[in-house]
């Protein structure tokens, strides 16, 4: 039998909280509970061992550990990243581009750019913020985060002598954009909540110059180059409201004009092109339409109407290319892509699959004629598809590969639908392999948080579970954006009720489909997702045979009322300010730490990470203490906190897919039907 931990102690001094004193995070007790926490889960998956290290083997095998990237084209080079085995990071290069024009890469000519593998040597962590070419192309800059607390050292590189120097900006963000003299970097650094909140200029041998200061705290900075490589762009934007300043990208210095002064509500977004700032904008109404605007007559009452709002469906985004624009709507829970040439009528770009996740990659220049689509479905890895914009021919140039035996037509996808309470239908994307019959275990995915999608996604590691007869299911419950904006609306604030019963209502659709039942059925979530799967399985713990939580929001209470934690004051439009009464009640009566009931739940695994600063350490920890000393049974329950990381978890690819295999393992172990 597998050790027990004990309950850690409570300490109801604090405010009310018996578990606050594990906030203290360099407090030597606290780092002591999260070590013997850590040693508990080791101990438990000891048993294991044999069984994780064949999945981390499995999953290793599938992957081309020494591969090719597809090449980038940028002037007269090609860009472009190889993997090597045996690496935990990509290496990146360039080379000349041959005189056909094709994309094929000259080795013998090649220029190592970075190896992070190198940078890495002497850190626990490692991850690669930004990484840009100067428009000259002799000159590299990027960024690092060596501690997973998303603060980068920003690093530039000559790519003629290699000299190379660091730009000394404290509390950096980790956004790196070069103005055209070559000699002039934009960039944003963090204030005291972790919020990106002021833009600097930055040349070499000078000290940073501020341009810009984000005063509002409820709105955070992104600073970026237009797609005619003619304007830089600085975005602030909240969770409803948002505004653009830019100025001439040859003239560093200039003042910053405004498109449009924002107003609450008031989303929009712009690119620059040939035809003046493209602009996506809620002014019209709630999916979006399309608008153009003379960057030398800016406001809102110059902009002209291009596309108007689509009541069918929602405008998700644009991509700007010198011959067409493409447009990107959200339709019945799937991405459409609408291409406007310039000289010819629009059309949708047909995908051969029912259910997928589709978006326009970068790789080719603004002038192309070509632009490149990312495509993948639950059982179709990565095809990166060149798109010509003037007819629509499609071809593929990279298939992501899987090694060993694969091949997608093994398994089916379908897409199901759920009927929730008040009669919505809530689409649920799943994979099972062919053959696979009656009830089994059943992985169960969700978010619904923010507006973002869960578009059906390719998983090399997932195979190892799809081949142990399991199936695998994503909820797309509202919250997220899967159905359109009017899907991410009904799924916040006042609403966000519905997130909870969707999941639920996908769960006992699932059971009621003979797909699983509640002792094989699995459900997962991160971050956001999180909270998720703490509120349901307060809710229903008898519905699940098992759950996952990495890195989760649970302790939405305490943290939405401390707005010194980074990004709290950020988070109110999406949760509410608890300092209103109502907010306050709806708070308390879903957040997953304080309506922990002494019941049986089922078995758990949760992750943490001791730097992350979206979702600190301590949720996590202190929701399994609580879960430890309230629940009336003794199912397996475990917190691994990465003691070395941040909120995306460990940073090497092998690294990460030790991770998957731990979870992977756990699952196999608890759930009855899946343990040979």
């Amino acid at each position: 039998m597998r050790p027990e931990l004990q309950a850690p102690q409570a300490r109801r001094d604090l405010g009310g909280d018996p578990y606050q004193w594990l906030e203290q995070r360099d407090n030597p007790e606290v780092v002591a509970y999260l070590e013997a926490e850590n040693r508990h889960t080791e101990a438990w998956f000891e048993p294991t061992n044999a069984l994780r290290e064949q999945l981390f083997e499995e999953i290793r095998g599938r992957i081309r550990e020494t591969d090719l990237g597809l090449p980038s084209v940028r002037g007269d080079w090609l860009y472009y990243q190889r993997t090597e085995a045996g690496a935990e990071y990509p290496r990146y290069y360039r080379c000349p581009r041959p005189a056909d024009q094709s994309l094929c890469i000259d080795e013998s000519n090649e220029q190592l750019l970075l190896d992070p593998n190198q940078l890495a040597a002497q850190e626990d962590f490692l991850e690669l913020g930004d990484f840009s070419v100067s428009p000259d192309q002799n000159w590299l800059a990027y960024s690092l985060d060596t501690q997973g607390n998303e603060v980068y050292q920003l690093h530039v590189r000559s790519l003629i002598d290699d000299q190379a120097y660091s730009l000394p900006l404290d509390n950096a963000a980790g956004d790196l954009c070069w103005a055209n003299d070559n000699r002039t970097l934009f960039a944003i650094s963090l204030d005291a909540s972790a919020r990106p909140a002021k833009l600097w200029r930055l040349q070499r041998d000078a000290a940073p110059e501020p341009v810009f200061e984000e005063a509002d705290p409820l709105f955070y900075l992104h600073v970026y180059r237009s797609s005619s490589e003619r304007y830089i762009c600085v975005a602030s934007a909240s969770k409803n409201t948002s505004e653009l300043q830019y100025l001439p990208a040859d003239q560093p210095k200039a003042h910053l004009q405004c498109l449009a002064a924002r107003r609450t509500g008031h989303e929009y977004d712009a690119d620059h092109g040939d035809q003046g700032f493209v602009i996506r904008s809620n002014s019209l109404g709630e999916n979006f339409a399309l608008l153009l605007c003379d960057p030398t007559t800016p406001g809102e009452h110059h902009w002209q109407l291009l596309r108007t709002v689509d009541q069918a469906r929602t405008l998700e985004g644009v991509e700007l290319q010198r011959s067409a624009l493409i447009l990107q709507y959200r339709n019945a829970g799937l991405i459409q892509l609408e291409v406007q040439p310039n000289d010819a009528p629009s059309y949708l770009v047909q995908m051969p699959d029912a259910v997928y996740s589709l978006h326009v990659q970068g790789g080719e220049e603004y002038s192309s004629a070509r632009v490149r689509l990312r495509y993948e479905s639950l059982n179709r890895p990565a095809e990166i598809r060149a798109l010509t914009l003037a007819d629509g021919d499609q071809h593929v140039l990279r298939t992501t590969p899987v090694e060993g035996h694969f091949s997608p037509d093994d398994y089916r996808v379908e897409r199901l639908w759920a009927v929730a309470k008040d009669g919505a239908h809530i689409p649920i994307s799943l994979i099972e392999p062919l053959g696979v019959e009656g009830t089994g275990p059943l992985y169960l995915y969700g978010y619904g948080a923010y507006g973002a999608s869960m578009d059906p996604w390719f998983s090399h590691a997932r195979l190892s579970l799809l081949q142990r007869g399991w199936r695998f299911a994503i909820a797309h419950v509202r919250g997220g954006a899967d159905m359109g904006e009017h899907w991410y609306q009904q799924g916040k604030l006042e609403h966000k009720e519905n997130t909870f019963s969707d999941f639920i209502r996908c769960a006992e659709h699932l059971i009621e489909q003979g797909k699983t039942d509640r002792q094989q059925l699995v459900i997962a979530g991160g971050s956001a997702g999180g909270l998720l799967i703490g509120n349901v399985i307060n809710r229903r713990p008898e519905l699940f045979g098992a759950a996952v939580a990495d890195v989760p929001f649970v302790d939405v209470w305490n943290t939405m009322n401390n707005p010194e934690l980074p990004l709290t004051i950020g988070e109110y439009e999406e949760w509410g300010d608890p300092s209103e009464a109502d907010v306050a009640a709806r708070i308390k009566g879903y957040a997953p730490y304080e309506n922990v009931q002494p019941q049986a739940y089922p078995a758990l695994l949760v992750t943490a990470g001791y730097h992350d600063v979206r979702v600190q350490y301590w949720e996590a920890a202190k929701w399994v203490a609580r879960l430890r000393a309230t629940r009336s049974n003794h199912a397996p329950l475990l917190l691994r906190t990465q003691m070395s990381a941040g909120h995306g978890g460990a940073s090497g690819r092998y690294q990460a897919m030790r991770e998957v295999a731990e979870e992977y393992a756990f699952l196999l172990s608890v759930i009855p039907s899946a343990r040979d």
